[in-house]
Formats: C-alpha cells, structure tokens, sequence
C-alpha cells in the first residue's frame, strides 16, 4: 500500500496543486455544513490527455480528506495510482460522464444538502425569486431521477441533460456545479446553494404569498451572471485563509 504521507514528492507539481485544491473543496463543503457523512463527491481532472481525474475515498468525512489520500482514477473507473483506498461506484458514473464529455469541466462539485435536494423534488425546481436565484438561472441545467447512479447507461442522459450549462439540480437527489477551477466551481455551488436555502424559506408561508422577480430585473440577471468568474477569484483566497484557520491540514 503507499503511503499517503509520502505522495508529495512521487506526482508533478501540477497534479499536487490540483489535489490541494480538491481537497481544500471537501474541507470547504464540510466547513459549509454541506457535507453527507462520506456520501456526495468533489472531482478534480488531472493535466494530460488520459483524463484522468482526482475523487474521494470511500469511507473518509469530507473533513479529513487531504490531498495525498485523493484517488486517481480513469474514465473506466480504474485505479491508476497505487493508494489503499477504494471508490464510491456512484460517485464514478456521475463524475466521469462530465469529465469526458465536457473539456472545461477540470471540476465537479455534488452534494445533498437539504435545501438542494429540498428544491429538486419541488415540481417547479428553482424559481425566480432572490438575487442569487437569478444569477444561476441562466446556468441551470435539470436531470430526473433514475434511482442510485450505479447504471452506467445513465452517463448519456447526464450529458444530455447537462447540455453547456455549468449548474445541475438532480430531481430528487441534489446539487451539482462544474467549473474551470476550484474557486468557480465553489462560488458556483454556493449561490446555487443558498438560491435554494432561500426558496425553502420563502415558500414557508406558501407559494401563492412568494414574490417572483420583475422580468426586467430577471434579464438583467442573465448578463450580470457573466462576473460570477471574477467573483470566484477575489473570494478564493479569502476562503482559503479561512480553512487554513479553521481546520488546516488538507495540504498534506
């Protein structure tokens, strides 16, 4: 078995940045309170052609997950680095299915908060109804549900259903963000997060008492979403410096 500790010095100095920053997310969605006891997934595609990519190993919390314990795995769900660790199948037809067929998919976030899969068995989904609902309306994307992801088939309809969107509500299961970067796919998640935790507080009083945004404010919207990449990069070290004091680690 390798060592964990040692993995530093055995990878590119490419791959040990992409595995700090992937498990920094998993600290992060634990630090959120986001987290699903060792359930859900962050993925983090490696340089090279191979597509490889990084996942969590089965079995750990999100809030000891570090970057040496990382599993690299193929898009047949091999192991390509010797590690002691194993891989949630789910989790691989899930991650897999965006990593091959998106290119600027480096990163995928999925959780199941209760707010996220709160939103996703609501019939209408996400409605227009805060700020940070209708800035990730127009990235939103919709998949329904076809039980546990464990039927590879299941990877062309997430596809499918994915389109060139950059945000997933899967019906009845959850949330889930890509991104070109750790920080654009956290900011990504993270408004979408909170549009649904919003939407649950709002709808407490019953939906015919919910007041919908004016249309002209919802196509303004669309355009000003467009910054959400600017937003990521001045928020990421600020999230960082935040981890490093709350629950350090992660790095090694």
């Amino acid at each position: 078995m390798a060592d964990d500790a040692s993995l530093q010095s055995r990878v590119s100095a490419e791959e040990w940045r992409a595995r700090v920053d992937c498990a920094a997310l998993y600290r992060l969605v634990a630090l959120h309170g986001w987290d699903d006891m060792i359930f859900t997934h962050i993925s983090m595609r490696l340089p090279g052609p191979e597509h490889h990519f990084l996942i969590n190993p089965y079995g750990m919390l999100f809030e000891e997950i570090t970057a040496s314990s990382l599993v690299k795995v193929n898009l047949d769900g091999d192991i390509v680095a010797p590690t002691p660790h194993f891989i949630n199948p789910a989790g691989f037809t899930i991650h897999s299915a965006i990593h091959a067929a998106r290119e600027d998919a480096l990163c995928v976030i999925h959780l199941h908060t209760d707010a996220g899969v709160g939103v996703s068995a609501q019939q209408h989904g996400l409605l227009p109804l805060t700020q940070n609902a209708l800035l990730v309306l127009p990235q939103l994307a919709f998949h329904e549900y076809e039980g546990v992801a464990l039927n590879l088939d299941e990877r062309e309809r997430l596809v499918r259903d994915l389109g060139d969107k950059k945000l997933f509500l899967l019906r009845n299961h959850g949330t889930l963000s890509i991104g070109s970067n750790a920080a654009d796919a956290f900011v990504a998640i993270y408004f979408l997060e909170r549009a649904c935790a919003q939407q649950a507080i709002a709808l407490s009083g019953g939906a015919s008492h919910a007041l919908v945004a004016p249309e002209a404010a919802q196509r303004e919207a669309i355009e000003q979403s467009k910054g959400l990449p600017l937003v990521s990069q001045l928020a990421w070290p600020g999230l960082m410096r935040k981890l490093d004091r709350r629950n350090p680690g992660y790095d090694a």
